[in-house]
This record gives C-alpha cells, sequence and structure tokens, in this order.
C-alpha cells in the first residue's frame, strides 16, 4: 500500500507529545483560507511511499513514544494512514492525528476507511484553520476552534493541563544549506527571528509546518 508524502521526520518535539516521528502527507481538498502551507494541497504533488517501509523507518529509527500525521490531510489518504498506523500502534507507538474534517463529520459519514484511521488514534486534533480565529496560545493548533479528542487513555493525563504545554520551532540545516523549520510558528515573525538567530545570511527555502 502506498502513502502520497511531501515529508517525514524520524524525530521530533515539536509535533505533539513527547519524541515522535512526524509524516506530513501530500494533498488536501479543504484548503483552508491562510494556510501557511498550500504547497501541500496538490494531490499529484510529493512522492509515493510504501507503508511497509514507512513503518520500518520509524521502528528502526530513533526511539520514540508514537508518530503524528499531519498534512495535507490525513483523512485523504485514511486506508493507508490506517494501515501505518495500525502496524506501530502494535509496537506499542501511539498515533496522533490531525484533521480539517470535525470528529462528527467524520463519525456521521459512514466512511469506513475514516473509522479506521479513527480507531487507531490516541489523540485527534480536528476543525479548519479558520484565518479569522488566528491564536497560537495552545500547543500544536493554530485557531481557537482546533479542538483536542481524547480517543484513548494513552494521553488523557494532558487534558486539563494543555495551557501549560508551550509550542516548540525546531531548526534544522540541511548538507546544501537549506534551512528548514518545523513546529508552531507565526510566519509573522519569521524574518525576525531568523535574523535574531543570525541566520539572514543564508539561502534557503524555508518550509515546515508553520501554521
Amino acid at each position: 500500500m502506498k502513502l502520497r508524502v511531501y515529508k517525514f521526520l524520524e524525530f521530533t518535539r515539536a509535533e505533539g507529545p513527547g519524541d515522535r516521528a512526524c509524516l506530513w502527507v501530500q494533498g488536501c481538498p479543504i484548503g483552508c483560507k491562510g494556510c501557511a502551507v498550500p504547497w501541500m494541497w496538490p494531490e499529484d504533488a510529493g512522492q509515493e511511499v510504501d507503508v511497509n517501509d514507512l513503518s520500518q523507518r520509524v521502528l528502526c529509527g530513533p526511539k520514540v513514544e508514537g508518530i503524528t500525521f499531519l498534512g495535507g490531510e490525513p483523512f485523504a489518504q485514511a486506508e493507508a494512514l490506517a494501515d501505518l498506523g495500525a502496524r506501530l500502534r502494535c509496537a506499542g507507538l501511539s498515533v496522533m492525528t490531525f484533521t480539517g474534517y470535525t470528529l462528527e463529520s467524520i463519525t456521521n459519514c459512514g466512511n469506513s476507511d475514516w473509522m479506521k484511521l479513527l480507531s487507531v488514534t490516541d489523540l485527534l486534533v480536528d476543525g479548519p484553520y479558520i484565518h479569522e480565529k488566528h491564536d497560537l496560545s495552545r500547543p500544536w493548533v493554530g485557531s481557537t476552534n482546533q479542538r483536542f479528542h481524547f480517543l484513548t487513555n494513552r494521553y488523557l493525563h494532558l487534558k486539563d493541563s494543555m495551557g501549560a504545554l508551550r509550542n516548540r520551532v525546531e531548526i534544522r540545516i540541511g548538507s546544501n544549506g537549506e534551512l528548514t523549520l518545523n513546529g508552531m510558528f507565526d510566519t509573522r515573525n519569521m524574518h525576525s527571528f531568523i535574523n535574531a538567530f543570525g541566520l539572514a545570511q543564508i539561502e534557503s527555502a524555508v518550509v515546515g509546518d508553520l501554521r
């Protein structure tokens, strides 16, 4: 089974609770106004990756407690992600899934693949990014309408302490000099942020999950 992927990180501490792997899928039918990653919308971009290969990269890579599915829109590739999530859950890892749909629309749609992905998800973040409700005061989300659903007991201990968790930004400089960022970050402050770290001279493409 294949997944259309934009980016995969074997290790991150910015995309959910604890040490995680993170997968950004390619393709999004929602296209939220003000989305920071519109290059992940086209369904024919990115690259195809085998689910089995991805699961082995996670399991044989740096030690992590789980994986986060981002996008793009994960539920647009629900069948393959459910397969990947099931493999990793069997190995004891957790699954965190982001979606622009609401939990109610997912459960009421009658789509069996959507329900399979939901069934392997421990922590679901739902709702579209709404530009007019932009807010970064909570971890991992970009607007006030987005909600956290603790679908298993795995992260239930975080439910009453979300406000104490802080967003992180990770910076990576590739061997070709390309600068990449991931995590929650206000793109309006991007240039001042880069200048503060003395990185302005690096001619690079700044990409990542900068919602």
